[in-house]
């Protein structure tokens, strides 16, 4: 079963050069909306292979369980969180890279504002 060690250590450092990748981006891109996609894209995509060797490591059902739970979590949460984080960025003014050539997001502020809501 030697070949299922090489597996899970390919599964490990190929997620982590994912991981790594998400915190060049992190420290790279020029504004926030950029970072967090990121982030969570290669961040979420470094975790779950990172675990999957774990996981191929052990062969253990309780451990399988717990990988595929946590992985399960983070794919959920990450984008969610990223969303939530990204917009109110946004409506709190933060500032986007001068490249940005497509804003979605300026004519719903502008109503709100219209209405006395934001």
């Amino acid at each position: 079963m030697i070949w299922l060690e090489w597996i899970a250590l390919l599964l490990l450092v190929v997620g982590s050069a994912f991981m790594m990748i998400a915190a060049l981006g992190a420290l790279r891109m020029p504004d926030l909306l950029t970072r967090m996609h990121a982030t969570t894209k290669s961040g979420v995509f470094g975790a779950g292979l990172m675990l999957g060797g774990v996981a191929l490591h052990y062969l253990e059902a309780s451990i399988t369980a717990r990988v595929l739970a946590i992985v399960g979590f983070i794919t959920l949460t990450s984008p969610l969180a990223a969303h939530a984080i990204g917009r109110a960025g946004y409506y709190t003014g933060a500032p986007m890279w001068r490249g940005t050539i497509k804003d979605d997001l300026r004519e719903d502020l502008d109503a709100q504002r219209e209405r006395g809501e934001g």
